[in-house]
């Protein structure tokens, strides 16, 4: 039914967004939003007969207003005012972490190459919904935690002392740097942060095994790096 709504908000010329029947629109100014609200309440009431909610309604500034994940701040560009940047919800962070947590519980009985599989599949599932936001900062971060994780989960399928001695020496390690590394007394978390993991389970000999960073993969998928998405006149780009 809401069809009918994205008609003549196009006929109006409004910017908005609309999911199912949750719906934002855009203005440059707080008496147009007056007006459009108005407008919009009185087409939903007495053409499409539907009610619409007040109390989840309401007029907001862009860094107050979030939708489908997705927040807004200013872009703090010199010589730009009241231009906008998409951003990603921080409830939204919260999820991609706890899901990649899951996936790389140093005790859960999976293979590395499994690991790798399904951490894969988690990030670019989350990334080709959220390409649209500038992330490159944070994208960094979560790559550094994750591959710590990573390496957590190496350390750990090693076990004993002599298996990480031999592991070490196979990565080019010494052996005596090898044996002293071997019985560290560090916890595992800790080791993934060190030298001992940093510079033999490299971020080369992780993409060896399938490995692809989330910044990488997010370089592909988004339009601030392609072909800018399509989109059907009169509607949001």
């Amino acid at each position: 039914m809401l069809h009918e709504l994205d008609k003549e908000l196009e006929r109006q010329g409004q910017r908005y967004v609309r999911y199912a029947d949750d719906f934002s629109v855009y203005t440059k100014s707080k008496s147009k939003a007056k007006e459009t609200g108005n407008k919009i309440f009185k087409f939903l009431k007495d053409k499409l007969k539907l009610p619409i909610n007040r109390e989840k309604s309401g007029i907001r500034r862009p860094g107050a207003f979030q939708i489908l994940g997705y927040g807004f701040v200013p872009t703090y560009q010199k010589g730009e005012r009241g231009k906008y940047q998409l951003v990603v919800a921080e409830k939204s962070w919260q999820t991609l972490k706890q899901n990649l947590k899951a996936i790389t519980k140093k005790t859960s009985p999976k293979s590395f190459a499994e690991r790798i599989k399904q951490v894969q599949l988690a990030q670019q599932g989350w990334l080709n919904y959220f390409r649209l936001a500038s992330i490159q900062g944070k994208l960094k971060e979560t790559d550094s935690w994750l591959r710590n994780r990573l390496r957590y989960c190496i350390w750990h399928d090693w076990k004993k002392p002599e298996r990480k001695r031999k592991n070490l020496i196979r990565l080019g390690i010494k052996y005596g740097q090898a044996y002293a590394w071997s019985r560290t007394r560090m916890g595992g978390w800790a080791v993934a942060q060190s030298p001992i993991l940093v510079t033999t389970i490299t971020l080369q000999r992780l993409r060896r095994k399938g490995y692809e960073s989330m910044l990488d993969y997010y370089m592909k998928v988004s339009p601030q790096f392609n072909e800018p998405l399509y989109t059907r006149p009169g509607s949001l780009s």
